[in-house]
Formats: C-alpha cells, structure tokens, sequence
C-alpha cells in the first residue's frame, strides 16, 4: 500500500468507525464528540504506528513531540474535523489524514462520511464546471469571519454556510461552491490534508490569503487562514482581501 492508498483507506476506515459510534446511542451532544475524536484518534494513531513507525505524526488529539521538526515525513491528521457537526449529527464533518513531506502537502484524504464520499490524492477528483450566476462563497455556520463577509459583499457572492473546514474545502472540489477563505484561525491538521487533496484537483487555486504557499510541520501549528477557489477567481479575491486588509489597517491607524 502507497502512501496515498494509506491515507484514504485510514480516513475512510475512520469515518465508517464514527458513523458507527454516532448510529450507537450510547453518546449525545458533546460526549459524543469527546467519544469519536478519541476513538478515531486511537484508531489511526495505532495504523500510522503499525504501518509508518518512522514517520512522525502531528495530530490535533495527542501532544506534540518536537522531534517532528527534524522529520523529512510527519502525518498530519484532525481525527474529527468539525465535532460540533457530528455531536448534532450533521453531514457536514470530516476526517484528515495527510503526509507532508518536506513541510509541503504531498499526500491526503479527507472522508465525509455523513455523505459518506472519501477524496484522496491517489485518485484525483474531477472539479465540475461552475454554473452560471453569482459565485457561491463557502463561511463558518456559527461564526463567519467578518473578513469573508466583507468579500463576499464585494464580489457579489452567495454566501454558502457550513461546518468543518475539511466539508468546505471539499464543497469546492465538488462544484458546490466557488470560492472558501477563512481567516478566522485555524490549525495545520485543518487544512494540510484538503490542502494536498485540492493541489491535485484540476482547476482549482490554493494558497495563503495573501497569496503565499501553505507551509507545514513548523514548531508553531497555527496556521490561521486559507483560500481555496477556482482559478478565475484567483487574482480578483487576492487583491480584494489585500485592499480590505490595507483599508482596516488604515482606518486603525
């Protein structure tokens, strides 16, 4: 099994495990999100340990080791991307499973299994063709950056809420939606593996909301923004957000 079959087969393997938990009734609410991020962390915690034993692994639900620093390899997983959605059961919450190598992701699969539909880099996705009308601009459900808003007032652009990062990435790899920035804070396991699933799917931007690349395995794992799009969409947000980040910085000042 490559790294990419990995990946996928330990996201999809996963989520099929916290759909059963979910399906159980032996949790609610928050306990069972406090449940399925520490089943599904003890479960691919065991896979990378069996599977990769050299390899160092960041994860949102273990402490970090800063030996990973001198790593070439570090798996860089959210067992649960979106807790909130799957304690009230929603569809809209995933698993990450990625490798960065290098700092740079190279390898991912997120699993949406409330869909259920798992994309990895072995196999990359088909992005449909946008329809017509006003591009649709994926935010948080319960606290939208007020960032995005104000771009998406400029652009002119529906506004598409919902709930992990790893479901809105993904909604622009499936032609749901056109354009997902956040610059709310977020963290590596965040965004690394739908970063490496999206650098793989034809026709789709990604990047630093200032237009730098998204650099992983750092001593610091905040990594607090992210703009995934399509390609025509590209120059035109990333210009929008340097005058609106010009034009705070000045009304401060």
């Amino acid at each position: 099994m490559n790294d990419a079959e990995l990946a996928y087969q330990i996201a999809d393997t996963a989520g099929r495990l916290l759909v059963a938990l979910q399906g159980s009734g032996l949790f609610e609410g928050g306990d069972l999100g406090k449940a399925g991020d520490r089943a599904a962390n003890a479960f691919i915690m065991e896979v990378l340990r069996t599977k990769q034993p050299d390899d160092a692994v960041l994860s949102e639900e273990e402490k970090d080791n800063p030996a990973r620093l001198g790593a070439g390899r570090v798996w860089i997983v959210d067992p649960l991307d979106g807790t909130r959605e799957y304690g009230e059961s929603r569809t809209d919450w995933a698993v990450h499973v990625a490798l960065a190598v290098d700092g740079r992701a190279e390898v991912g699969a997120v699993a949406l299994p409330g869909i259920p539909l798992t994309l990895g880099t072995g196999a990359p996705p088909a992005v449909p063709e946008a329809p017509a009308g006003r591009p649709r601009m994926l935010v948080s459900r319960t606290r939208p950056a007020p960032e995005a808003v104000a771009l998406a007032e400029r652009l002119d652009a529906g506004l598409l809420p919902m709930g992990s990062a790893g479901a809105k990435a993904m909604a622009v790899v499936r032609g749901e939606a056109d354009i997902y920035l956040h610059s709310g804070g977020q963290y590596e396991w965040d965004s690394c593996a739908p970063v490496a699933v999206v650098a793989r799917a034809c026709g789709l931007h990604v990047s630093r909301i200032n237009g730098d690349p998204l650099v992983y395995n750092r001593a610091d794992p905040y990594l607090p923004d992210l703009l995934i799009c399509r390609m025509d969409h590209a120059d035109q947000v990333l210009t929008l957000v340097a005058d609106l980040r010009l034009e705070t910085s000045t009304a401060k000042g």
